[in-house]
């Protein structure tokens, strides 16, 4: 008798097993995303799009090659790697703002060309390179709060880190700051958005 159960139970287990095993086969391998997190991650193609937009201006399409790569960076190292911006990123690491603004949560930072720096007479601008006070003043005045988009930015005025003003006019493509003019704006880095204007901006 003990025989005759022992056999029922050892078929009644065979059957359970084969039955898990077809089971198996049949169903779908789990995805990466499934195997790693334990839920399924929404297709790539149903992702939003980034809310920043395009760069926009007269100027940006002598940039096109240098703002891809600058998308992920923070701002300070961002604009060290946009040739067109190296009087600027050396101005910010005479400063020592690198690290402040790097760590900054979203600003928008207007920044002037290397243009802009030569305009001014060389002692003036080695004078102010080498006073690091009056240096960092000016460089905070191209500095605000949140990441603006073009479409913020119609005819307001904006308070600047340094603590004074600046004012904007124009719209989309047609804007100035103070009397500066914007070459190529909303241009995302990983914690700003940037302006390229054609002036240095002094504060009052």
């Amino acid at each position: 008798m003990k025989r005759m159960l022992l056999a029922a139970a050892l078929a009644l287990t065979a059957t359970v097993a084969g039955s898990t095993s077809a089971s198996a086969l049949s169903s779908p391998p789990p995805s990466p995303e499934e195997t790693a997190t334990g839920e399924m991650t929404p297709s790539p193609d149903g992702a939003s799009p980034s809310p920043q937009g395009s760069p926009v201006g007269p100027g940006c399409s002598t940039l096109e090659g240098a703002l891809p790569g600058i998308a992920d960076k923070p701002v300070a190292s961002a604009l060290a790697d946009v040739p067109d911006l190296s009087s600027l990123a050396e101005a910010v690491k005479q400063a020592g703002l690198a690290e402040q603004l790097n760590e900054a949560d979203d600003i928008t930072v207007f920044a002037p060309s290397n243009d802009a720096f030569d305009a001014i007479p060389q002692d003036a601008r080695d004078r102010v390179m080498a006073d690091k006070e009056e240096l960092t003043r000016i460089l905070t005045y191209h500095v605000v709060e949140g990441r603006k988009a073009p479409a913020d930015m119609e005819d307001i005025t904006l308070k600047t880190l340094e603590g004074g003003e600046l004012t904007v006019k124009g719209s989309g493509e047609d804007l100035t700051i103070n009397d500066a003019k914007v070459t190529c704006g909303n241009i995302s880095t990983g914690n700003a958005t940037v302006y390229i204007i054609d002036k240095v901006l002094m504060p009052q």
